[in-house]
């Protein structure tokens, strides 16, 4: 990590997504669902991919290795969020998302043994802290509902593989072509899934079609695709061991936007979570 241009991507990611994770509760609360929420979030995908491109004079990989490389990174990101909406249909949100969260611990294990990155001791201490800060700030209230089965402790597992994988395969990419390319194939893999978004909606249900619906949650989720973009830009300058648990941390910003927005009072698991975090951020920044 010779530039600090990595740190200013993570720190944009994990802002946009934290000010996301916060207002995306607003269209769902409304009435709309979040699998129409994923084909919104795709579809405002491309013109971020149009601008980027656009910078670039719309230079495009579009060799074999890159079709692959740009193929696995979205499809699992995208794949594995809509997997994920199917695992809190089967299970408890409460130990899906804490199992989830932890997905960084597959890119640091993968990136150590693979790639070989190494990095200092005031690094690895910030590494350790932001891992246990990631499982706090995602600890919901147990909720009083009987689980059935384990198909949802199945497909979340397979959710933290393909997440964590993701980090690595964006790291390896960024080697071989360009981030404006990586980011428009995770685009193109977006808009591919949209009909299986659609498939899993439940269309009986009354739907907000008005502002709050996909209009609102258009606006919104331009920040979770511009976060996806800065995280691109952020694996090529640092070293994905850092970039993947900093980039985990926008729940620290969810959860002090929701205490303005909605005066929702963070549990002490969150607080001590966001502590954590805090001193993550300030060991990876110094």
């Amino acid at each position: 990590m010779k530039t600090d241009l990595w740190l200013i991507y993570a720190i944009v990611t994990t802002l946009t997504w934290g000010i996301w994770g916060a207002l995306i509760e607003i269209p769902e609360k409304a009435g709309f669902p979040a699998t129409l929420g994923y084909t919104v979030w795709a579809l405002m995908m491309i013109p971020c991919a149009l601008v980027v491109l656009r910078l670039t004079n719309f230079k495009f990989d579009v060799n074999l290795k890159a079709i692959v490389w740009g193929a696995l990174i979205g499809l699992t990101g995208a794949g594995g969020q809509l997997i994920l909406f199917e695992a809190l249909r089967e299970g408890p949100a409460y130990i899906i998302f804490p199992i989830v969260s932890l997905y960084p611990v597959v890119t640091i294990g993968l990136s150590l043994w693979i790639l070989k990155e190494r990095t200092n001791r005031r690094s690895w201490i910030g590494i350790v802290l932001a891992l246990i800060a990631i499982f706090l700030l995602s600890y919901l209230k147990p909720e009083s509902m009987e689980i059935k089965g384990l198909l949802w402790l199945g497909l979340s597992i397979m959710v933290f593989m393909m997440w964590g994988v993701q980090g690595l395969f964006m790291k390896i990419a960024n080697n071989s072509m360009s981030a404006e390319s990586i980011f428009t194939y995770m685009a193109i893999s977006g808009v591919l899934l949209i009909p299986i978004a659609l498939w899993m909606t439940d269309f009986n249900q009354p739907i907000n079609w008005g502002f709050k619906g996909p209009y609102l949650a258009a606006l919104i989720q331009v920040l979770n695709a511009v976060g996806a973009l800065s995280l691109v830009y952020a694996m090529r300058y640092g070293k994905a061991i850092v970039v993947s648990p900093l980039t985990s941390l926008s729940p620290m910003i969810t959860i002090v936007l929701s205490l303005i927005i909605y005066a929702a009072m963070p549990n002490p698991a969150m607080i001590i979570g966001f502590g954590l975090a805090l001193v993550a951020i300030y060991l990876f920044s110094s």
